[in-house]
């Protein structure tokens, strides 16, 4: 009985690494003597582990600069946030306790090196500086992001860092609030079961980490300061998907977005300082001293920079990934303010963090698997 030949496709599995087979064409001189030089086909194996691992090693890189570049972006940006609203500067007549007298300055700092960055990138990538929505488009979202930002830097003045970021990892409430009221969006009760743990995890994390030296008073204005920033951040996102819906993503990019809301909110700032007079507070308490401003210096470079890794994490490897990210830098960050700013964390704020944590982590998974699951036909 004649044996059966093998395949190409089963003998290229059979071999022990994965190749590629390459035809190519050899030059061979006639054996007849003839002029004529033949032409014959040839197959040279190609391995394509080594292309495979080009592609792992080139994504290991990607994912390890973007890490990085968001860990130290926005651990050093809380960081520096908390040491300007809680350092005691050398005082002045308008600000006789040292510390730093407007936390709309620190928006405005934010947001004029932001729009820098921004009208670069759009540039780069557009040849002008229009975008195919107008700028009355981008006010709403502006004005809640320039009120959010002001409160998350005026809450360190009543609030503990830790308390902040804990407070801030339960946006998913306001959230599906305000998906509710400008979407009309329906959400599983899985999610309402998510919110009522993290809510109970914020509050007993809130409540077990109460500074002894601060009054139930100055507490209760941090906690209203941080309820402000979660409402206003919360508007903030559902307003720019709103722009995106009706604009279209191909008409305004993030970079766009980015220049739109920056150029509204800058202006809203600038009316914001010169109405309450705090322009010639702060350029004297600056001049007195120099530290404060290197501080804002750095909080701004750090956003910027923290906003452009943003974008590329999400365009790179997805929101899940970037989710993770970010989860893991709130609880370093929190690890970080507790040691560099003596903040006392007990066995129960410690149980409220992980409950809210472990929930956060908990619907990245849930999410990573209906990623997974093949869609319905």
């Amino acid at each position: 009985m004649p044996m059966k030949r093998p395949s190409k496709v089963s003998a290229v599995q059979a071999l022990p690494n994965p190749i590629e087979l390459v035809p190519l064409v050899e030059e061979r001189d006639p054996e007849d003597g003839s002029k004529e030089t033949q032409l014959e086909p040839i197959t040279v194996r190609k391995p394509i582990s080594r292309d495979v691992d080009e592609d792992f090693r080139s994504a290991a890189l990607k994912f390890i600069a973007c890490f990085v570049g968001l860990q130290v972006s926005y651990l050093t940006w809380g960081y520096m946030q908390e040491l300007i609203m809680t350092t005691e500067f050398k005082p002045t007549e308008s600000s006789p306790s040292g510390r730093f007298p407007s936390a709309a300055f620190c928006v405005f700092s934010n947001r004029f090196l932001a729009i820098l960055v921004a009208m670069i990138a759009v540039k780069i990538r557009h040849g002008s500086l229009t975008s195919g929505a107008p700028l009355t488009a981008f006010t709403p979202c502006a004005l809640s992001n320039t009120l959010s930002s002001w409160s998350q830097y005026a809450s360190l003045k009543y609030v503990a860092f830790p308390v902040q970021t804990v407070f801030k990892s339960s946006k998913i409430i306001p959230v599906m609030l305000m998906g509710k009221l400008l979407k009309g969006t329906k959400y599983p009760f899985m999610q309402y079961i998510e919110a009522a743990l993290i809510t109970t995890g914020v509050a007993v994390f809130s409540v077990s980490s109460k500074s002894s030296d601060r009054d139930t008073d100055t507490e209760l204005k941090g906690l209203l300061f941080l309820l402000c920033y979660i409402t206003c951040d919360c508007f903030t996102s559902q307003w720019q998907d709103r722009v995106y819906q009706k604009y279209g993503k191909a008409n305004v990019d993030p970079y766009q977005m980015m220049l739109g809301v920056n150029s509204s909110a800058i202006c809203i700032t600038m009316v914001g300082l010169f109405i309450t007079g705090d322009i010639p507070v702060v350029y004297k308490f600056l001049q007195l001293n120099p530290d404060a401003f290197i501080y804002n210096i750095i909080t701004a470079i750090t956003s910027a920079s923290g906003q452009l890794c943003i974008f590329y994490t999400i365009k790179e490897f997805g929101p899940i990934v970037f989710t993770i990210v970010m989860t893991t830098r709130q609880m370093i960050s929190i690890c970080i303010s507790a040691a560099m700013f003596g903040h006392k964390i007990n066995s129960f704020a410690i149980l409220g963090a992980c409950t809210v944590f472990g929930v956060l982590f908990f619907q990245i998974h849930r999410k990573y698997q209906a990623r997974k699951r093949p869609s319905p036909k």
